[in-house]
């Protein structure tokens, strides 16, 4: 069942690229006004309040289900027909990538960062660093609209993410396609250097060994290595988490390699005790890693760099593992 309820926007907070920060009767909202239209301060609206009511980690605030104000017959993409959310009370036409035309057969050689949560995402991709031209994927597990992501407006304003494309059921990307694979070979065929495969802000999570978004990461090394990619895992890794199977090495990266069906390359930070459970690894250089993440958003369950250094620095590791591979 939906948990709607309806009331009226008594503050707009901030607008961002693609995301409005709200207030309806007092309560946080955000919307997405490029899915729902444009708000404005006392719009009568419908707001899903389930996450929140729940009391969910992610769930700190209302999202905007329709605007009555000014959200009704709202015209379509012009040419689209492809739908995302099919069958959905959301579903929306959107045009694809795969419509426009033929996509190379093979990703011949192209480096694949592979990332089970999103906020490895900005060390990676500082790990990569500038003069790179980077794609992110974003694929199902998480948060399904792009414009959530402040770490993505954050590496679009340092030129490190050229282009965020919305993978399977994400929305709100710079570009849509269908599957991860054809994704990847929409990037290569747009001459991107590499790719950054991620799910969204937050993540699907059971507490089981494969219940968790971040299988996604063993998908992507999966559609990667298949394509003719060289996929690279990001490792979650952590020193700081209180949780016992997310400490040391997380049962999510273990979980993600258990399911690779062919050899990864699995990043590590030189410098760090390497645990026993990454016995095929390769050591990865990260000195200046501080340095060159400054100034991104940095922050997992809470913890910064400062607090969690080994968490970011795995991450670091990925992106630099790609760097030392492009052409």
């Amino acid at each position: 069942m939906l948990t709607l309820r309806r009331g009226r926007i008594t503050a707009v907070v901030a607008r961002e690229e693609g995301l409005a920060r709200l207030e309806v009767d007092g309560t946080p909202c955000v919307a997405y006004p490029r899915l729902t239209g444009p708000v404005a301060l006392g719009d009568e609206v419908i707001v899903n309040v389930q996450a929140r009511e729940l009391g969910l980690g992610s769930g700190g605030f209302d999202v905007l289900y329709v605007n009555l104000s000014r959200g009704l017959d709202l015209p379509p993409e012009p040419d689209a027909h492809v739908m995302k959310l099919p069958y959905t009370p959301g579903q929306n036409a959107v045009r694809h990538a795969e419509e426009g035309g033929a996509l190379p057969e093979s990703l011949a050689g192209m480096p694949v960062v592979c990332c089970s949560l999103h906020s490895q995402l900005a060390p990676a991709c500082a790990g990569i660093g500038d003069g790179a031209r980077v794609v992110y994927l974003q694929v199902g597990g998480g948060a399904l609209p792009l414009s959530l992501s402040d770490a993505v407006r954050a590496l679009r304003r340092r030129g490190l993410v050229e282009t965020a494309v919305a993978v399977g059921p994400c929305v709100d990307g710079d570009v849509h396609c269908v599957s991860l694979a054809s994704a990847l070979l929409w990037a290569k065929g747009q001459h991107f250097h590499t790719a950054v495969c991620a799910i969204g802000p937050g993540i699907v999570g059971t507490g089981s060994a494969y219940g968790h978004g971040g299988v996604a990461a063993a998908e992507a090394a999966n559609a990667a290595h298949a394509l003719g990619g060289t996929p690279i895992v990001a490792v979650r890794a952590s020193k700081g988490d209180e949780r016992a199977r997310h400490r040391g090495v997380s049962h999510h990266t273990r979980a993600v390699l258990a399911l690779c069906l062919a050899k990864v390359v699995v990043a590590w930070p030189a410098g760090w005790d390497p645990p026993d459970t990454l016995a095929s690894r390769e050591d990865v250089d990260v000195q200046g890693w501080q340095e060159a993440c400054a100034g991104l958003p940095l922050a997992h369950m809470g913890r910064g760099p400062a607090d969690d250094p080994l968490f970011f620095a795995a991450a670091f590791a990925a992106g630099r593992a790609a760097r030392d591979r492009l052409d």
